[in-house]
């Protein structure tokens, strides 16, 4: 148990680390809070900072789940024999996911956790062949939501919302269909806001 809970600490100060703020203090001096939509994620990081700068804190806040279940998991898993693997998998995704978006650095608040939800999934590739099917399937819904409307919420909501869907057509185990419930379910909590001005035709388009 001392491993599991090590682990889900370790996780959790991974995806803490709040990549848009720092590059917000380093770069400009700011508090990228402040400006923009206020989201400390890496398509305010765009608008505010620059495309060089939000495909940066893109990639690393997709590094910080990807990170987690490629580097951490593995050491977490021999020396534990408690819950399978699978389970350890996705139990370390989410306390990697809910530290990027309650940053213990932050006062516990922080980013909408797509990235960091793409970077899990990227890693749980690694560790379970047979999502990968369903992550290029995942992929291109967001691409082509992004494209028909150059809105990067409701691409990432839509695309969150036909993950489990994905696994329940390709047969995916329970548990994996369940934690894709949670991770739509997840997704669509932190956009609220996003859902609200979407409806009301105020959503701001990326480009």
């Amino acid at each position: 148990m001392f491993w599991i809970i090590l682990g889900i600490l370790i996780s959790y100060i991974i995806g803490s680390l709040p990549t848009a703020y720092i590059f917000g203090r380093l770069l400009r001096g700011i508090d990228i809070r402040k400006f923009g939509s206020g989201n400390v994620g890496a398509t305010n990081a765009l608008r505010v900072l620059g495309k060089r700068v939000g495909v940066t804190v893109l990639i690393l806040d997709m590094l910080k789940g990807f990170l987690v279940l490629v580097f951490l998991e593995p050491m977490i898993v021999k020396n534990t024999n408690l819950i399978s693997e699978e389970l350890l998998l996705i139990v370390l995704s989410l306390s990697c996911i809910l530290g990027h978006s309650w940053t213990v650095f932050l006062k516990f608040k922080g980013g909408k956790g797509v990235a960091t939800t793409l970077g899990v999934l990227f890693g749980l590739t690694i560790k379970l062949p047979e999502l990968k099917t369903i992550l290029v399937i995942v992929v291109l819904t967001w691409l082509v939501v992004f494209v028909l409307t150059r809105i990067v919420s409701l691409a990432s909501i839509l695309s969150c919302i036909m993950l489990p869907i994905y696994m329940i057509i390709f047969k995916q185990s329970r548990i994996l269909v369940l934690f894709g419930f949670i991770l739509a379910s997840y997704i669509i909590l932190r956009h609220r806001s996003n859902i609200k001005r979407f409806l009301q035709g105020k959503e701001s388009t990326l480009f």
